[in-house]
Formats: C-alpha cells, structure tokens, sequence
C-alpha cells in the first residue's frame, strides 16, 4: 500500500512537470528512466507509465485514470490565486501596524464636547492599528451556465486586544496580558452576473451610501485621528466624521449595471439600521441606497465622478416616526503625478460620525447634517506627499433641542499631512502628523495633535 502511495505521488510529480510548462514536457521520461535505475519504479510500473507519456496530447493533459483533472492546481497568471479545475480561487490580505502619540486638551469643563472626535486627557502613546484592520479576504469565482458566480468571504483582524463589550470586536480597547484581538467578519456575500446584464451582491458588504468619500480617503492607509489610544481597539476614525460619515458593512441585496460609456450605476435594499442614541425601535421596512458613478479620461487627465444617497423609515416605539435621508458627492481629478479629491455630503436624520449617531433629539425631531474634505496626493517615484482638511457640521433640531443639549458637537474638523514611502510592491512606509478640533453649540471647544509612523502591507 505504502509503495502504491509513493508511486501514484510520484506519477502526479512528473505528470504536473510535463504538463505544467511546455519546457518540462520533455524531461519527463529522463526522470522515470532515473526512478526506474534507482529501484523506485518496476519494470511492469516504468514501461506502463512510459505509454502514458508518449500517449497524444489529450491523454497526457488529463493523466492516468486515478489523476482528476478537474483536481489539479494551477497557479493564477496574477495575484496569490489557485484554479482548481473550473474555479478560480483567490486570496488577498493587508497588514498594517502604527506607533501614534496624541496630545490631548487637558480635561475641564469648557472642554466638553457631546460627540466630539478631539482628545480630552493626559498625552498617549500607542503601537496600533490604523483606520483599516488587518484583513484577508477568500473568494471562489467560477462560470455555471452563463453566469459568473461568486463567493466572498472577508476577515478583518485588528492587532490590539478588545473588550468586547458594548461593540463585539470593534469595542473599547483591553490592552491587558493574555487577551486577544478583535476578529471582525465584515465581508459574508454571493454574487452571480453576466455581460450585458450587470451584477447582483447578496450578503454583507460596504454600503453604497458614503463609500467612495472614504475608499478616496488618504488615512485609509494610515491613522487619521485616533480616537481612544490610551486603550485602542481595532481601529482608529481616519477622518471618519471629520469630513463624512462611515458608510459601515451592512446586509443588502445590491444591482449593480454594466458600464456605458463610463456610466454605472449601484441599488439596493439594506437592512433597517436603529439610532444609536435616540429611544427604541421597530423598524418595519428596509432601508435604500444607490450610487452613480462615472470614469472617464480626457487626454491626460482621469476623472471620477459621484453621486450616492440614502433613505430609511425609522419606526420609533411610541413615536413619531421619522425618516433618515442624504447624499454625498464629490470628484477625483488625476493629472500626472497629482490626484485631487473633493467630496460634499448632507444628511437630515443621519447624524454624524457613524450612521444614525446622534441622528435625533431624542423624541424623533431630527438633526440635520453636513460636511466636506479636500484633499491632494503628488507622488514622485517612490515618495509621496498628501494633505487634506475635512470637517462635519451638526445642527440641533430645534430650539428646545438647544436648550437641551448645549455642549452638543457643531463641528468636528482636522488637518492632515503625510508623507508615504513605497519600500517594494507590497510595503509601503507611512507617517502623518493629524490636528483634530472638536467646537460644541455653546462655544465649548478641545483640540488634539497627533503623529503616527508605521507601515501597510497588501498582497
């Protein structure tokens, strides 16, 4: 038995040779010759497998019986991707680690801002994570009957330990002996489409609403404000809510178009979201999102083009019921080595920072929002130069919202400048230096100043 094994090993060792590369086809038979002068393979066992290499082509692509074909590895022309028989199997990932000091206002009372994104306390370092985990992400991809058809499964991994209380593996930080890092699943999705019919997505995914202000963003890649690094959990804000609100990972059934003359659009149907700080819901119907999109190039210069909205009923347990809504827009100009990026977003019932933070009043009146960034990225060679400056505006609903509530966030806003060194195709060296202020409606105002130096890896 244990020589059968050896030999069918064998046999699949100089099949895949032969068939792998036209340059090894003729090798072959020198390496059975060799097994067989070595005692490794039998007379019987040499000659028979000497029939099989010199039988036609199609014989020799499929192998002996006992060899699948449709089990074979083969290795992606690009990426780290294996095809396995019909299906293309791919695997990518990112790895990314920062040290940031912040330096915070000192605490007191005219530092208190409901909702703001400055640091209030003493100065703190960290070795962290920047506005994007780790993550690996696991797609199977294949063409059934017409359709491409498409499993995609994404991880997400931060580097620092959780507590897992109150936000799962994105909760307050632990940074305590024998934890562990929070493991976010955000990416659960199927899709299936075809030419001339577009693509639908099935599943967990990023939303429509808000995605492309933070996909342009330049401290994706980086730290951005930190946001609780004294004890840091998965991720720092970038400049999420210093410029736009986070457009989350959601469950939604998406339609997305094929491309006409560098038009495509996005819609869909998303899983109803409550208000993280307004009373208790029951939302009964889903909420709606869709995108427009449109890429484009005139001579030497590339431009994209946005415009997304959003919608949803909240259905308040006592009521009223309200309606969240918005859009966001904005343009990527790139000519030569410089890419300029401006985005505009507003929002009535949306709130601010995240989706619905902060949304209403608290008895159902809604808060209105808005805020921008501008942002430039010149890159000579290896070296990169960027900057930005965002900010997001929160109105009260009324005036006995007002009263209510007068250390309420009006504005959060930050400047950003970077620098990036590309080390090699996979590791790119990234520090940045982030001022971040927070203004409260009645005139409470905190500020913070922050570095980060580190390094993100793709594959």
């Amino acid at each position: 038995m244990g020589r059968k094994m050896l030999l069918r090993g064998v046999c699949a060792a100089v099949l895949l040779a032969a068939t792998a590369s036209p340059a090894m086809a003729g090798s072959s038979a020198e390496l059975l010759k060799r097994l067989h002068e070595k005692g490794i393979l039998t007379d019987d066992e040499y000659q028979q497998l000497l029939k099989q290499d010199d039988a036609p082509s199609a014989s020799a692509a499929s192998g002996p019986s006992w060899v699948d074909d449709k089990s074979i590895v083969r290795v992606n022309g690009s990426g780290l991707g294996l095809q396995v028989g019909d299906i293309a199997l791919k695997i990518s990932g990112s790895v990314n680690g920062f040290y940031v000091h912040d330096n915070g206002d000192n605490p007191g009372p005219a530092k208190t801002v409901v909702g703001g994104v400055a640091t209030v306390g003493s100065n703190s370092s960290a070795i962290r994570n920047g506005l994007l985990p780790g993550f690996l992400k696991i797609e199977a991809s294949t063409t059934l009957d017409g359709w491409d058809v498409g499993a995609h499964f994404g991880i997400y991994p931060g580097i620092n330990s959780v507590s897992y209380v109150g936000g799962g593996a994105n909760s307050g930080g632990n940074p305590r002996a024998l934890q562990t890092s929070g493991i976010d699943f955000r990416q659960t999705f199927l899709t299936f489409g075809r030419k001339g019919f577009g693509e639908v997505k099935i599943g967990r995914d990023i939303g429509l609403y808000g995605s492309e202000q933070i996909l342009n963003d330049i401290t994706l890649l980086s730290s951005g404000t930190p946001a609780g690094n004294v004890a840091p959990s998965n991720t720092t804000l970038g400049r999420i809510g210093t410029g736009y609100i986070y457009t989350d990972f959601q469950p939604q059934i998406t339609y997305t178009t094929p491309s006409l003359a560098g038009f495509q659009a996005s819609v869909g149907i998303f899983e109803p979201l409550s208000s993280l700080t307004g009373p208790a819901e029951s939302n009964k119907q889903p909420g709606f999102q869709a995108k427009l999109v449109y890429d484009g190039k005139l001579g030497g210069v590339a431009t994209r083009l946005w415009l997304a909205g959003i919608t949803q009923k909240h259905n308040v347990v006592g009521g009223p019921d309200y309606t969240g809504s918005g859009f966001d827009t904005g343009a990527k100009v790139t000519v030569g080595p410089v890419t300029l990026v401006g985005t505009y977003y507003d929002g009535s019932g949306l709130g601010t920072t995240a989706l619905n933070l902060f949304d209403t009043d608290g008895l159902g009146n809604k808060r209105d929002s808005h805020g921008f960034y501008l942002q430039g990225l010149a890159t000579f060679g290896k070296v990169s130069v960027a900057g930005s400056y965002g900010e997001s505006n929160l109105d009260y609903a009324n005036l006995a919202d007002a009263v209510a509530n007068p250390a309420l966030v009006d504005k959060n806003s930050s400047w950003v400048g970077q620098v990036r060194y590309g080390l090699n195709g996979w590791v790119t060296l990234i520090s940045e230096y982030v001022h971040t202020r927070s203004k409260a409606h009645n005139g409470n105002k905190a500020s913070s100043n922050a570095i980060a130096s580190g390094a993100i890896l793709f594959f």
